[in-house]
């Protein structure tokens, strides 16, 4: 019997646009060809972002993002509107504000959570909707706080899974949302903002994407 092995990368970066950038070279550089949803792309296996300082107001990502994907990806986390372009599903701030369509606010349960026992290691939630999600399984898919550090240096971390993340088209959308999530978290509680640590199971590029990301990646190393 054969056992398949795969490579962990873990890419340590400044900003969320330098980690964009940094994965979207390994994926140029390292990926193997294969398909998602019928479609071929270029894929790194375990992927690990650690963002030292997530700002979502990022130089790089205004300067190389385009501002359509990342209006497209800002109303997916503010807008409750199903999302045409996914089959009609519910978007992220439907599962993040309004959580299967009780009314729950995942995330001022966590700010709560958080507030009452800083020492917390389950302020955790989830953008699954079991009963729900039929067709479409949102690619993140967990966001976990908790509390890094002492005193005047204790700050907001946040860990993020996703099971797939496309960074040539959205990538630096999601690390933008992601990002402001946590500024957001952090500001409830009074606290600065810590490290973003984004876990990607399938890190990939789409063919259609390759020759863009390719200029991208040189224009910004020169």
């Amino acid at each position: 019997m054969s056992t398949a092995t795969s490579t962990e990368h873990t890419l340590h970066q400044h900003t969320i646009g330098e980690a964009w950038l940094a994965v979207a070279r390994l994926i140029l550089d390292e990926g193997a060809p294969e398909h998602y949803d019928g479609r071929p792309i270029l894929e790194i296996e375990h992927a690990t972002l650690v963002v030292e300082a997530p700002d979502p107001d990022d130089e790089l990502i205004t300067r190389f993002g385009d501002p359509a994907r990342l209006a497209w990806m800002r109303a997916n986390f503010i807008d409750h509107e199903r999302v045409d372009a996914l089959g009609g599903a519910r978007s992220y701030a439907s599962r993040f504000f309004d959580y299967a369509a009780t009314g729950r606010d995942q995330i001022a349960w966590v700010i709560d959570r958080l507030r009452n026992d800083p020492a917390s290691r389950s302020a955790a939630i989830t953008t699954f909707e079991p009963l729900i999600d039929t067709t479409y399984i949102p690619c993140v898919s967990m966001l976990d706080f908790w509390l890094r550090g002492r005193g005047a240096e204790q700050g907001v971390e946040l860990v993020v899974y996703a099971h797939s993340i496309d960074f040539g088209a959205k990538g630096y959308g999601n690390l933008t949302e992601l990002a402001i999530i946590q500024r957001q978290v952090a500001d409830a509680l009074q606290l600065p903002v810590g490290t973003l640590r984004f876990i990607v199971k399938s890190a990939h590029i789409y063919d259609t994407e390759q020759a863009e990301m390719r200029q991208i990646v040189a224009v910004a190393a020169t």
